[in-house]
């Protein structure tokens, strides 16, 4: 199975080793801890308040908060309101943390980050928990391959079948796109929107099939090409060791993909969802 030669994160090698190295234990009785200590806090702030109140100088909601950032704060509501925020608050960030070190954003596309991101925004996150983070992560593993292949597949959906040079059936050696950079007197400029997205999908995904570590988010496809449009207004063509894109005024390029090697193992991918379509 192609997918399986893909080199991957150390912790996705088994669900026991969640978190490079960090212990689960650690955070979660770090995470009650503080809890514990917050909502001390707040019923102590309470009662302060209380008592504040009664001599005429005011809630802690008056006396607490910097003007015009009154009732910002979680601390001066009531306990029981505030403390579900707050564990939100705090169980959100810890889910992002283990989620990056996890290594499974990175065999995401654009779209599914995008959906774990939302995610995370509900009301009703699971809970910081050593039984949560374990299910969670063992599925995320057992589901890594699928996940990856995912990607693969909605980057070759979108893209547009209105150039006979895209072939509907397979990834080609070179693919053309609309909407990649603008251009006006200065000459070109990089555009920031979903061909972006798309491209750097694609890097990830032929680094990730060539066992290569991924680039930082700083250094990815998308950073390198801006750089050397705004560097070189007037150049039309961009190479690194993946790509060669010709870029046009009209905001299209051509992009010429440099090994075909991984090209095959991309339509690889392709035949296992698509059965048929390159016989």
């Amino acid at each position: 199975m192609v997918v399986q030669n893909v080199t991957e994160p150390e912790v996705l090698t088994g669900h026991t080793g969640v978190i490079c190295s960090t212990s689960i234990e650690r955070i979660v009785t770090g995470r009650n801890a503080a809890l514990t200590q917050i909502e001390g806090l707040i019923r102590e702030l309470d009662d302060i308040s209380i008592l504040t109140r009664d001599i005429g100088g005011g809630t802690a909601q008056e006396w607490g908060m910097r003007e015009g950032h009154r009732y910002d704060c979680w601390f001066t509501e009531k306990t029981d309101k505030a403390m579900k925020a707050i564990t939100r608050n705090i169980d959100r960030r810890i889910w992002r943390e283990l989620m990056s070190k996890s290594g499974m954003l990175s065999l995401m596309d654009a779209q599914a980050r995008d959906e774990w991101h939302k995610s995370l925004e509900k009301d009703d996150i699971p809970a910081i928990c050593e039984d949560n983070i374990l299910s969670t992560f063992e599925r995320l593993h057992q589901d890594k391959h699928a996940v990856f292949e995912r990607g693969v597949i909605n980057v070759f959906r979108g893209l547009s079948w209105d150039y006979k040079t895209n072939s509907p059936c397979k990834f080609g050696k070179k693919i053309i796109v609309d909407g990649l950079v603008s251009f006006n007197r200065w000459g070109f400029s990089f555009t920031h929107g979903y061909r972006r997205d798309q491209l750097v999908d694609l890097e990830r995904m032929l680094t990730l099939l060539d066992g290569k570590p991924l680039p930082d988010n700083r250094s990815d496809i998308a950073c390198r090409l801006s750089d050397h449009i705004g560097q070189q207004r007037t150049s039309v063509v961009y190479e690194d060791e993946l790509f060669r894109i010709k870029y046009f005024q009209k905001g299209s390029a051509h992009i010429v993909l440099k090994r075909p090697e991984l090209i095959e193992r991309l339509n690889d991918i392709i035949a296992r969802h698509y059965p048929g379509m390159l016989a």
